[in-house]
């Protein structure tokens, strides 16, 4: 299960989290950026970095690790990967930190003496989520970080609890991204069901949500645009593309007009498929890789008229 990409989620949309975890965070929280960075010579890769504002000056480097598997190196390879990219950097930092994210004190490293005076301090924090409190009574950005690590008999009520959560509450985030993140996390969490099963299971349907509603209401004005004479099925078509594109840009970034054009012609069915495939996308070349799929099987069933087609 691939929580730790649901926490770089999070933290793309909400970079201030990482600062609802600690007992100190800086002043300027609010305007610092999450990014990943790389280290040569040895090669890391280093997925959850905080970098403090530029143009002021140098702040704190905060370093995120989200771990929900045993590893008894992890300690060696994150105060490795810190201290080297802090030392290739030194100019653009004051000072630096750790934070570790547990969903249990069981999964962290046992043999931690080597670092007992890094643990020691303040400059290691580690959290542990089923420590954070009663999930109902934090804010919606922390209590989507607990749905991660919940018994799995509570995740559903929990997950329909915090859908119901108003907007006002949730500041951070909109209705369409609470409802995007809740589903995400679901469909790692019971691995093999599908988007709409999941939807099923928190009781959600695309029509029943604010923010369905708009999109339903942009699909309309753009079919409005396309022609009136347009059917029932291309204007439900109108809708899910509207939807799914917008999905795609959140997910993989800005989409190439080339790609768009790819999408365009997606009939229904396939623009379902593409709505759940999209969940396990990371970079523009997931989606691109899955429309060649789809192209070459629509290829296929067009050469053999007795296949279904995509």
């Amino acid at each position: 299960m691939r929580r730790d990409s649901i926490f770089y989620q999070l933290f793309q949309q909400y970079p201030a989290l990482l600062f609802e975890l600690l007992p100190q965070p800086p002043t300027n929280a609010a305007n610092y950026v999450f990014d990943s960075v790389a280290v040569k010579e040895p090669r890391f890769e280093i997925d959850g970095v905080f970098l403090p504002p530029e143009g002021e000056p140098p702040g704190t480097i905060y370093f995120c690790e989200v771990q929900f598997q045993k590893d008894e190196r992890l300690y060696e390879r994150v105060f490795a990967e810190a201290l080297l990219y802090f030392y290739r950097n030194r100019d653009r930092f004051y000072d630096w930190q750790a934070v570790m994210i547990y969903p249990t004190r069981q999964i962290e490293q046992n043999e931690t003496h080597p670092y007992r005076n890094l643990l020691g301090s303040d400059q290691v924090q580690r959290v542990y989520l089923d420590e954070l409190g009663d999930i109902r009574q934090l804010p919606v950005p922390l209590a989507l970080m607990l749905l991660t690590a919940i018994d799995p008999k509570q995740t559903t009520a929990e997950a329909r609890y915090l859908l119901s959560r108003s907007d006002a509450e949730i500041p951070q985030f909109s209705s369409r991204t609470l409802v995007d993140m809740v589903t995400t996390i679901m469909v790692y969490r019971y691995d093999g069901l599908s988007q709409r099963e999941v939807e099923e299971m928190l009781g959600i349907t695309l029509r029943e949500t604010q923010v369905y509603r708009e999109i339903k209401a942009e699909g309309r004005e753009e079919g409005r645009e396309e022609g009136r004479e347009e059917g029932r099925e291309e204007g439900r078509e109108v809708e899910a593309r509207s939807l799914i594109l917008r999905q795609l840009t959140r997910r993989v970034g800005q989409l190439p007009k080339a790609v768009r054009d790819r999408i365009k012609p997606l009939k229904l069915e396939t623009l379902e498929d593409l709505g759940e495939a999209l969940l396990d996308f990371a970079v523009l070349a997931d989606l691109l890789a899955w429309l060649d799929e789809a192209e070459d099987a629509k290829d296929e069933a067009t050469a053999d008229p007795a296949a279904p087609q995509a």
